[in-house]
């Protein structure tokens, strides 16, 4: 492993849960869908041009089929149902914790899909990055559960499902794809789904402001394009239920940035929480 291929994880998690911080910049000025359906166009735009420039090898229609329905479930369903549970009053905390469940998913669906061996020292690291994730998310937890509907809950949960089933599926049938070809067709899986929710639930109104037009530029090029290639790659170089296990580390990075860029508290217990996830994932993650 190359200096700089081993900062790739690092780099990765850092990325992805600047994400979040994107989306609360981005959803009071827009819906879920709509947001999701242009930013994911508008990704898929800059790797044809990408494409072009660097010609990237043509996925065969097989592969592009698989590429889309990659993106239609890691981009689509996943950013698309998490976004409208949380539009729809599911509090973030929540949120998370839900979305916490998909390292063991994936670990689960790859040890039947793949056949890959996890080892019971790395399904212990799984379950304490998950107890990290509650201790760090708790305080943001309170009283809300009760705002919690069927709908909203059944919306993360499917969101979970969606990513941890795409990510497998990418590792199963598409690992000899070309990164650019295959990540612009996952696009056009995204686009197309997001598209239809657009026109079937939402007004498609867009207040333009300048937290709008940050949200998108940030999104697009950092998350839809810099964080997706890091995954990709390490999809394609690693064991599923390993990569998996770095998504534990996103709500501790989120939280920290959240209390650098919108001072919101960061008590000892969250502090906790975060050396105990970084214990996970050392255990779930090293060879």
């Amino acid at each position: 492993m190359s200096s700089l291929t081993r900062f790739i994880p690092a780099l990765f998690v850092v990325l992805w849960a600047t994400g979040f911080i994107g989306a609360r910049y981005a959803m009071p000025w827009s819906e879920p869908f709509s947001f999701l359906a242009v930013r994911f166009a508008m990704a898929a735009a800059i790797l044809v041009a990408l494409g072009l420039a660097m010609r990237a090898r043509p996925l065969r229609p097989r592969q592009a089929a698989d590429a889309a329905l990659v993106g239609a479930l890691v981009h689509g369903a996943y950013l698309g149902g998490v976004f409208w549970a949380i539009r729809n009053g599911m509090p973030a905390g929540l949120s998370a914790l839900i979305v916490g469940l998909q390292p063991l998913m994936t670990a689960v669906i790859a040890s039947f899909a793949l056949g890959e061996t996890v080892r019971p020292r790395h399904w212990a690291g799984l379950a304490i990055g998950f107890a990290g994730i509650v201790i760090v998310l708790y305080p943001k937890i309170g009283d809300a559960v009760g705002g919690v509907t069927g709908a909203t809950f059944a919306a993360c949960l499917l969101g979970v499902v969606a990513i941890s089933a795409g990510t497998v599926w990418q590792k199963r049938r598409l690992a000899g794809a070309d990164l650019v070809s295959g990540t612009l067709w996952q696009y056009v899986g995204a686009t197309a789904l997001m598209a239809v929710g657009s026109l079937a639930f939402e007004t498609r109104t867009f207040v333009v402001t300048g937290d709008l037009v940050f949200a998108f530029a940030w999104l697009v090029l950092v998350l839809s394009i810099g964080a997706i290639f890091l995954l990709m790659h390490m999809i394609r170089e690693g064991e599923m239920a390993k990569v998996s296990s770095l998504f534990y580390l996103v709500p501790a990075v989120t939280a920290l940035i959240a209390w650098a860029l919108f001072d919101e508290t960061l008590t000892p217990l969250q502090l906790v929480g975060m050396a105990v996830t970084t214990l996970g994932v050392a255990m779930a993650t090293r060879r």
